[in-house]
């Protein structure tokens, strides 16, 4: 019978960042609708609601700070795939004439620190 595998470090990081995140993030007036939302398009991290906004958070971590950023790994790229998932969801769910922005949550983990980017990046870019 084949051993189990272990998981992936990667994803064990990503799940403790993206709890570590909703929880700041509620901390901080955001209300939490979904976590994980698979898309036929893509995953979306966080779905929440701040103040009027519909907000699609993107959660990157890193376990040493002196490696690249993780905002900064929120490329064009990245961003026009998380732009192409919260329109998806909106039409998924009849979202219509509802103020929506982009943040990024930095879960830096050796520092024990959680920064968060309102508005990090539009959907026109």
């Amino acid at each position: 019978m084949p051993k189990p595998s272990s998981p992936d470090p990667r994803q064990v990081l990503g799940a403790h960042a993206e709890d570590r995140a909703a929880a700041h993030l509620e901390s901080l007036g955001y209300s939490i609708l979904e976590r994980n939302v698979r898309l036929k398009v893509g995953e979306l991290d966080i779905v929440a609601e701040h103040e009027d906004d519909l907000v699609f958070v993107e959660v990157r971590a890193r376990t040493d700070s002196s490696q690249v950023h993780p905002a900064e790994t929120v490329t064009p790229r990245k961003q026009k795939q998380v732009v192409r998932c919260a329109m998806a969801y909106l039409q998924q769910h009849g979202i219509e004439d509802r103020m929506v922005r982009f943040d990024v949550v930095a879960v830096l983990q050796d520092l024990n620190r959680i920064e968060v980017y309102p508005a990090a990046f539009e959907a026109g870019r």
